[in-house]
């Protein structure tokens, strides 16, 4: 199935993390795993000093007045040049660059990535997570793919069969102990890809791996995992960007703003640049694989079209 071109993003004390790299694709696909158990499993001692953990980092980024939920119009007004610098520098940068000794911060130059094919989304729980939480991630998991299907155009939803996008919750224990199923639902992934779940400080929150068909741009395969030790909102925050990161949004920036694409953690939740970036890149005008001369003047063309001289 030729190669795969991975990027890799994580919301994490200090920002998101992009990564890429190339490695080839294949196996046999994946079938879904039983349903968890009605009652959670045990939680050990490492889970739950997690769970306090980022508590304390949920209050103090609120306390901070960070993981902003309003749509930040009021102080962070953008316009049509605005959308446009900022999708140039999400979608069609990388922030980290792949050398001999590993992947080194170091933004550089890419191509336009997307999803062609319907995102079919499975959803998965680890057995310590209670049936309540499961439930309530369940719901908002629904409505984000439904909101985000209908700002971008593109078929999104939960799948309980042919899933392409693998979304997790699990615990500490279930995290360390997810190597073997990472390697059923995301087959070809190499050690070094798998260990970036598994080995996951507990300064990234959540991250997202998406793979691409290698100088295509098209996306065919995601594996995003979010930790359940973590409080309402920032379980919340965790889902809105790494599932828009997976989408095709890979970077961030500190000029992006109102953007959860930023490594300054102001907003917790999608905003209306955020959605505005999503039109635009799953316009059928921009294509996978597009550079940003190619890109630019169409983005630019769209940008105005939705705003026109609206800030």
């Amino acid at each position: 199935m030729g190669q795969r071109a991975r990027a890799v993003a994580g919301w994490a004390v200090a920002g998101l993390l992009a990564l890429s790299a190339c490695a080839p694709l294949s196996g046999p696909p994946a079938s879904n795993p039983p349903p968890a158990p009605a009652e959670p499993a045990p939680v050990s001692e490492a889970s739950r000093a997690l769970s306090t953990f980022y508590a304390g980092i949920e209050a103090d980024l609120r306390s901070r007045g960070l993981l902003r939920t309003d749509n930040g119009r009021q102080d962070a007004p953008f316009d049509a040049r605005r959308l446009t610098e900022t999708f140039i520098r999400i979608a069609l940068y990388d922030e980290f660059t792949d050398t001999p000794a590993g992947y080194v911060a170091q933004e550089r130059v890419s191509r336009l990535r997307k999803w062609v094919a319907p995102v079919r989304v499975g959803l998965r729980f680890g057995a310590s997570v209670p049936p309540d939480k499961v439930a309530r991630e369940r719901a908002r998991v629904a409505d984000y793919l439904s909101r985000l299907s209908a700002i971008t155009g593109h078929p999104i939803r939960l799948s309980e069969g042919s899933a392409n996008f693998f979304l997790y919750y699990v615990n500490e224990d279930e995290r360390l102990a997810l190597g073997p199923e990472i390697a059923r639902v995301m087959p070809g992934f190499a050690p070094n890809e798998i260990a970036a779940f598994t080995r996951m400080p507990a300064s990234t929150y959540c991250q997202v791996s998406v793979v691409a068909e290698a100088g295509s741009g098209v996306y065919t395969r995601a594996f995003a995992l979010i930790r359940a030790e973590h409080p309402d909102l920032m379980s919340l925050a965790c889902l809105h960007e790494e599932v828009a990161q997976g989408m095709g949004l890979p970077n961030d920036s500190p000029r992006a703003r109102p953007s959860i694409f930023n490594d300054d953690q102001e907003f917790a939740l999608l905003t209306p640049m955020d959605e505005a970036m999503l039109r635009v890149l799953y316009n059928p005008a921009l294509r996978p694989g597009m550079t940003i001369a190619e890109a630019q003047p169409i983005v630019e063309s769209l940008a105005l079209a939705l705003l026109g001289g609206e800030s």
